[in-house]
Order: structure tokens, then C-alpha cells, then sequence
């Protein structure tokens, strides 16, 4: 596909057309340039209000195709799904007319194209994949630079040469490494976070814009973004990968290329990292996904959501009745809920013990596996090490330096001493080091049932990305473990 054919311009000329050709006119854009097509569209910054209901009445949405509706079946059907049920038109350039869901040949052909498009993410994303582990293996760069350095080109459209820090947002991120490290209690990454804000310092992402040549957003400093700088190891000058250093074949990370083949100069030392570390920690704010717990023992308060109106589910109930998950989007006049009838509720003791049955069947027998990086025995290491010198006693014998009876009595010695050394150390077996993954003796089922609360257990659902949606009680489906929208859901009665 060409870069016309998928360019903006090229694009809004297309539903401009798709929508002349229906007699009808765009009365607002939802804009989402920056945002991955694999985004689901109720969460896409401009268009998702729209699908929520929170930006106001419109008769139909419209598309330069049904893939920018969306990089995969499950989100392009959601979305068809979604405006047929509300009565709305769906549009994209190519098809004559709207999109008639309840017709089998046109639901057939959308489901089709639908499909084509999650084809095409996929074999995009596999040779993205392919072509990362090709430059992780051979030690290149590759993607966005961290934040502090900079890709290095010695012609404008030529490959990375080398990494090298920013001049500018370097000594930004060490300041503030610095100030937290000097007044701990009183410096936290959310107070400088703010700072940096007020001072009109550029937040990563806009960084990063400006540093290729686009616009920035304005978008403020947010406090987990710095504290994830802060401590990750990418500050070392490592080589990233999925939040981790690249581990080369000596089992030590590998370090980001420098000017003249030497590594890149870090941001600061390991001492330093780990201090920060610590005092990260030591305030709470090293949570997983940086959320704090909740006040409530409810294990899935934030993970439920309703089918109806996607708002999340809230407890309510008293001494004298049994607390439930209930959807409270309509009675709290969320712009999205209000069709949100009837809305769903169901107890909590209920909804808990399913999805602890669900969760314990499909990952309980699971192996808990734990990355930790074995040294080795060492043995490749020292048989280097006695060979190199054994060459330069050799080295030494050449140049004349053992040439006296005595001298040449130790020299014969000591060669022999190291000839009888290296053999000793040939025979012995060798383990390699490198970065070694182990199982810890628990199950998932164990870990979970270990859990000494609710919270503890809420972490852990966290962490395998489990959700929850509900559906009012007399709907074809009860629950669901997962957030869905679509055709396994039958129409709601009023």
C-alpha cells in the first residue's frame, strides 16, 4: 500500500465521499494520527468519547475503511456491532451505502475485510518482531532512543551509527536524580513531576516529537513516566528490551554503542541506580502498574465492568444485605449510561467465587518461572586467563629474559605448572553463563492460595490482564472473563 493511498489527505477525501455519497455531512473529526490501529476504539482519545456517548448526539460514524475502524475482527465488530445496535449508520469508502449487519451478505463481506486487516497487523507486527531480534542479536539499536540519549546518523535518512546522550534532556533527568537523592523525604518523582510541568520542560513523548521533527502536544510530566526513567536500567546505558537489558553471549548486558566503538557514556553509575531504587520503594510508589491499593477488600473492584455501558461496576449493599457489583453509570449521570437499563448487579460472593474458579482452571496448574542470571563455573574464563599467560611467559622466553641456568630451571617449572594447569581445566565440564529461566516449585494455584488477602489476589488477576464483563441477569450471558462487545451478545430488552 502506498503512502497517497493511507496519507491523511488522501484518507479524509475518502469519507468526505462516503459520506456525500449518503446525502449526509460530518459535523465533527476523530482524529487519532498518533494512536496504534491496534488501539481498541472505545479507548482511542478522540474517537472513544464519541462511541461513549460523551460527546453528544450524531446519526453514524465514517471511515476510510474498515481498517482504520479498527487492526483486528474482535474491535471491527465490536464497533459494527455497536452501531447497529444503537441505530446508527456505519460508513466506509468502497461500500455503496451503510453497512447492514443484519444481512447476511454484508455482514459476511465486513467480517472479510475485517479480517484482511488483522492479516495484515499481524504479518506487520511478525516482521517488526523478526527484524528486532536480528538488530537485538547483533547488538543495534533499535526503535525509539530512552529518554537522555540520542540516535546518532551520519546522513540524514542513513541507519543509527551510534547513541549518544542528549546534550538537553540528559542534564534534565540527572537534576532530577540528583535532587531527589539530596532531600528524599521532601524531592518525590510526583513533586518534580510537577515541577517540571510548571517549568514548561518537554515531557518525554513531546521530546521525543520535537526531536523528529513534530509538533508537541503539550502533554504534561506524569509521575509514574518518571518514576519508570528512574529506574530503569536503560539509565546504564544498556541495551532495552521489553523493560529488560539485552543479555549478549557472556551473559553481561549488552551496552548501547557509542561514538568510536566505545559504549555510550550512562546516565549515572550502578551505585546510583540502586539508591534510587531504594528510595522509590521506600515511598510506595513501587507498585505494580503503578496503581495504590484500594481502600475496600473487593477483589474485583476496578476489573468488572458493565456490558451495557463499558463503566466499571461499584460495590453497594449494607449490614442488613449481601454487597454486590452493581452498575451505577445511569444513577451517576455518566453521559454513556444513560440507556444503561436494566443494569447489571450481582452479588459479589458470587461473581468472586466464579472468577476464582475460571482464573485457578484455565492458569492454576501453571509452573510460577522465575529469569535469574547463573554465572557459570568459570572455566572458559580461567583457561583465558592461564593461556594468555602462558603466551607471555613464552613471549618473554623468546625475548632472552630466561636465558641464565637459574631463570631457565624456572621458566621450564612454571611452563610445565601451567601446561599440567590447563589440562586440569580442559577436563572439567563447562556451564555457561547467561540468564537462565527456572521454575520456583509453585503452581499458580499455590501462589494464589498462599495470597494472604484479598488485595494480594486482586494483584495477581492484575498481572495475567484478567477482566470481568457483566451483564444484567436476564441477557443470553451472565459474565464474561474479559471485556467484550459484539455478537455473543444478544440484544437487551428495556
Amino acid at each position: 500500500m502506498s503512502a497517497a493511498t493511507t496519507s491523511p489527505e488522501r484518507q479524509r477525501d475518502n469519507v468526505l465521499s462516503a459520506v456525500a455519497l449518503v446525502g449526509g455531512h460530518v459535523i465533527a473529526w476523530a482524529d487519532d494520527w498518533e494512536v496504534s490501529g491496534a488501539t481498541d476504539p472505545m479507548t482511542r482519545p478522540e474517537l472513544g468519547p464519541w462511541l461513549r456517548g460523551q460527546k453528544g448526539p450524531f446519526d453514524g460514524i465514517a471511515g476510510a475503511a474498515v481498517d482504520r475502524l479498527g487492526r483486528n475482527v474482535v474491535d471491527c465488530l465490536n464497533t459494527g456491532y455497536r452501531m447497529r445496535d444503537e441505530g446508527k449508520l456505519l460508513l466506509t469508502f468502497g461500500h455503496d451505502g451503510p453497512w447492514n449487519l443484519d444481512d447476511d451478505a454484508d455482514e459476511m463481506r465486513f467480517t472479510m475485510e475485517a479480517m484482511g486487516a488483522q492479516m495484515e497487523h499481524r504479518a506487520i507486527r511478525r516482521r517488526n518482531r523478526e527484524a528486532t531480534g536480528k538488530a537485538r542479536a547483533a547488538g543495534r539499536v533499535k526503535g525509539k532512543p530512552p529518554y537522555g540519549y540520542q540516535f546518532v546518523r551520519l546522513t540524514p535518512t542513513g541507519g543509527v551509527d551510534h547513541v549518544a546522550l542528549h546534550p538537553h534532556a540528559s542534564e534534565t533527568i540527572r537534576n532530577v536524580a540528583r535532587r531527589i537523592l539530596a532531600d528524599p523525604e521532601d524531592i518525590t518523582p510526583s513533586s518534580e513531576s510537577a515541577r517540571l510541568t510548571r517549568a514548561r520542560e518537554l515531557s518525554p513523548a513531546d521530546h521525543r516529537a520535537v526531536m523528529y521533527g513534530r509538533k508537541p502536544t503539550g502533554a504534561p510530566w506524569q509521575s509514574s513516566t518518571l518514576r519508570d526513567i528512574l529506574q530503569s536500567e536503560a539509565a546504564l546505558g544498556y541495551l532495552m528490551h521489553g523493560g529488560r537489558p539485552v543479555v549478549g553471549e557472556d551473559g553481561h548486558p549488552v551496552r548501547l554503542p557509542g561514538a568510536n566503538g566505545e559504549p555510550v557514556e550512562p546516565l549515572w553509575d550502578r551505585a546510583t541506580h540502586e539508591e534510587l531504587k531504594r528510595i522509590i520503594r521506600a515511598r510506595g510508589d513501587a507498585h505494580p502498574n503503578g496503581e495504590r491499593k484500594a481502600n475496600h477488600a473487593y477483589l474485583l473492584t476496578g476489573l468488572a465492568i458493565c456490558g451495557n455501558c463499558h463503566a466499571p461496576l461499584r460495590t453497594h449493599g449494607g449490614t442488613s444485605r449481601p454487597t454486590r457489583y452493581l452498575c451505577k453509570g445511569r444513577v451517576l449521570g455518566l453521559p454513556g449510561s444513560a440507556n444503561c437499563r436494566p443494569a447489571p448487579s450481582i452479588k459479589v460472593e458470587d461473581l468472586d467465587f466464579q472468577m476464582e474458579t475460571w482464573f485457578l482452571v484455565e492458569y492454576g496448574p501453571f509452573m510460577v518461572m522465575e529469569t535469574v542470571y547463573d554465572p557459570g563455573n568459570g572455566v572458559p574464563e580461567r583457561i583465558a586467563e592461564v593461556e594468555a599467560a602462558r603466551k607471555r611467559l613464552r613471549a618473554d622466553r623468546d625475548a632472552g629474559l630466561y636465558d641464565e641456568p637459574d631463570d631457565a630451571e624456572w621458566y621450564r617449572t612454571r611452563y610445565s605448572e601451567m601446561g599440567k594447569e590447563l589440562a586440569e581445566l580442559r577436563r572439567e565440564p563447562v556451564r555457561a553463563p547467561g540468564m537462565v529461566t527456572r521454575p520456583t516449585g509453585e503452581t499458580i494455584e499455590t501462589l494464589w492460595n498462599k495470597a494472604p488477602d484479598v488485595q494480594a489476589k486482586k494483584e495477581i488477576l492484575k498481572e495475567f490482564r484478567v477482566r470481568v464483563t457483566v451483564w444484567p441477569a436476564g441477557s443470553s450471558r451472565r459474565w464474561y472473563p474479559g471485556a467484550m462487545h459484539g455478537p455473543d451478545r444478544e440484544r437487551l430488552g428495556t
